[in-house]
């Protein structure tokens, strides 16, 4: 007989500066993700904007902002543009394996650099060995880290030069954090091969979504989420197209789904 399901219980973190908006306070409401009912309760939090984060749900619950927006690509009526294209094309050639959700010194090499190179000094730049293992393998749910290589030679896997952190849910893929070889000239845009990989990928399993996590209005680091249309935003009415005005005119500052108590 299976464990009487629990309703979960939510708290929020203290208030810290927000890495994305200068001048902004971030704040985020979480739930712990365990039990025989771990991954149901993540499909049904991941619906209403939550991620995941090893064994923890997240969402943003800032007071004064509702800037962060949860982002989906539908994968069923993506058309790449010709820049896309190109991408596929010049990448047609990596070989890329759907890896048990354990961690190697390469793929630790590889984080590290593409951490010195596109994100020094932010949350993740201290991050040592024992913490990549935790956030690749201290998992509740269907994971995969998918990995992206050169062509082998002679036999040998060729080196590796992406990864991405990816979650399997009953309706896509959610993309939980990617990483590749920083300074690669002979293949710019790597990052977003990534992601128009996963597009194929969840087109070809019969799957509808890629989560992209949040879109942030005013953040740069958040601009390239929207070159993948079409997009759905979660609003207080559930999921809709994020379309050119919003994208251009910016998002109606309302606060939509649940209201979490401080526990």
């Amino acid at each position: 007989m299976s464990a009487q399901f629990k309703f979960p219980r939510f708290f929020v973190t203290t208030p810290a500066p927000c890495p994305y908006l200068p001048g902004k306070t971030e704040r985020k409401v979480f739930t712990e993700l365990s039990g025989n009912h771990a991954a149901e309760l993540n499909e049904a939090l991941g619906r209403i904007g939550f991620r995941r984060s090893q064994g923890v749900a997240y969402r943003p619950s800032c007071i004064d902002c509702t800037a962060c927006v949860s982002v989906r690509v539908v994968a069923t009526e993506f058309v790449p543009n010709a820049t896309q294209r190109r991408q596929i094309r010049r990448n047609a050639d990596l070989v890329v394996s759907a890896c048990e959700p354990w961690t190697t010194e390469e793929q630790f090499a590889l984080l590290r650099r593409y951490l010195a190179a596109r994100h020094p000094g932010g949350g993740m730049a201290e991050m040592d060995e024992f913490d990549f293992a935790d956030m690749v393998e201290q998992t509740p749910v269907t994971t995969y880290l998918v990995e992206y290589r050169e062509p082998s030679v002679n036999g040998r896997p060729g080196r590796l030069v992406g990864a991405c952190l990816t979650d399997q849910q009953s309706d896509g893929l959610s993309m939980v954090y990617s990483f590749f070889e920083p300074d690669y000239a002979e293949r710019p845009g790597l990052g977003t091969f990534i992601i128009l990989d996963h597009i194929s990928r969840t087109r070809a399993s019969g799957l509808s979504y890629v989560y992209l996590g949040y879109w942030v209005k005013g953040s740069a680091r958040m601009q390239y989420k929207i070159r993948y249309q079409p997009l759905e935003r979660l609003g207080p009415h559930g999921w809709r197209p994020l379309d050119a005005t919003e994208m251009e005119a910016g998002l109606p500052t309302v606060t939509g789904g649940l209201k979490f108590p401080k526990l």
